[in-house]
């Protein structure tokens, strides 16, 4: 399951998190559904301006979970896997690119260093070669390049679903506010969506509004590795007076598999920015009856202090002067 990207449209919301807004406006009756996305599509093309150049620490546990197999003596082998990853999680933007990369730099696995990580970084960044497409392409995939299990999948990082509140891609999207109050319980003045994590992470203030949406046109913003559409639906958790996302939901797939990612955002204090602090996903393959589950959590934010994004791009020779 793969991100697809789009010729001259800014997807600043593919790798987009979340900022407080400077202008807020009044609630109540006088909102509107139109009125809370627009708030929520300013709320996510000012993300990248604010939170550009700061890094996170991820802590990333996978696991997947496959049918056992027989050996010739007819004793049962497990084929469970797990794995814990840590990283360096951050944007980086490609030369003569617009859009933002969200790039998960990995330093250990399972308990042990990465031992080639230097040298990886600096064919990926300081020695660049190739067109910014292939740059793009080499840094998404660096960043999944110790996920486990079968299914190839580079749309595991925590940011991704808001890229539908994006103003450009918003028009693909049906939206529509869930006012329900199905699978919704109140418990110490927050309310608790008993689909989503059951973790703390996953409660949010009564003061938001629910807001659905499913993508309704072709040439979806997910495809899988042979180009197959995959349409995403999903929800989102708006606090109507900002347009900020406290939590996120996308769910996408087709006859063959399926995935799901939740993540929640909260404030950093020290940045003065809501940031993704814990993400769950889940993938089922049907036809192996293979299923893969992640759960990552972010902390340790900080201003990351070398500009890795004036170095990342194809090199070119400047023109003599004559």
């Amino acid at each position: 399951m793969n991100p697809r990207r789009r010729s001259g449209a800014r997807h600043s919301a593919l790798l987009a998190g979340a900022v407080v807004l400077a202008v807020t406006a009044p609630t109540g009756a006088e909102d509107n559904l139109a009125m809370v996305l627009a708030r929520a599509g300013e709320y996510v093309t000012r993300f990248e301006r604010d939170l550009a150049g700061i890094v996170a620490e991820e802590h990333y546990e996978q696991a997947v979970h496959a049918p056992v197999v027989f050996n010739r003596a007819g004793q049962a082998v497990p084929q469970d896997t797990q794995r814990i990853l840590k990283s360096d999680f951050l944007l980086v933007r490609p030369q003569g690119s617009d859009e933002w990369i969200q790039f998960r730099d990995v330093f250990e696995v399972d308990g042990k260093a990465v031992r080639d990580r230097n040298d990886r970084l600096m064919r990926l960044f300081l020695e660049p070669s190739g067109s910014t497409r292939d740059q793009v392409r080499k840094i998404v995939f660096e960043s999944a390049r110790y996920n486990i299990g079968r299914l190839l999948r580079t749309i595991n990082v925590p940011i991704l679903a808001l890229a539908v509140l994006d103003p450009v891609n918003r028009p693909r999207f049906r939206f529509e506010r869930d006012e329900s109050s199905k699978n919704r319980v109140a418990i110490d003045n927050s309310v608790v969506t008993t689909d989503l994590p059951d973790t703390p992470n996953f409660r949010v203030s009564t003061d938001v509004w629910v807001v659905r949406y499913d993508e309704i046109r072709p040439r979806t913003l997910i495809h899988t590795s042979e180009g197959r559409d995959m349409p995403s639906h999903g929800r989102f958790w708006i606090e109507p007076s900002t347009g900020r996302v406290l939590m996120s939901e996308l769910i996408a797939g087709d006859a063959s598999l399926d995935g799901r990612i939740d993540v929640s955002y909260q404030s950093q204090p020290l940045l003065g920015l809501l940031v993704p602090v814990e993400m769950h996903e889940q993938y089922h393959v049907r036809r192996e009856h293979i299923r893969i589950d992640g759960t990552a959590t972010y902390a340790n934010f900080r201003q990351f202090q070398v500009k890795v994004d004036e170095k990342i791009g194809p090199v070119k020779d400047k023109p003599q002067s004559h």
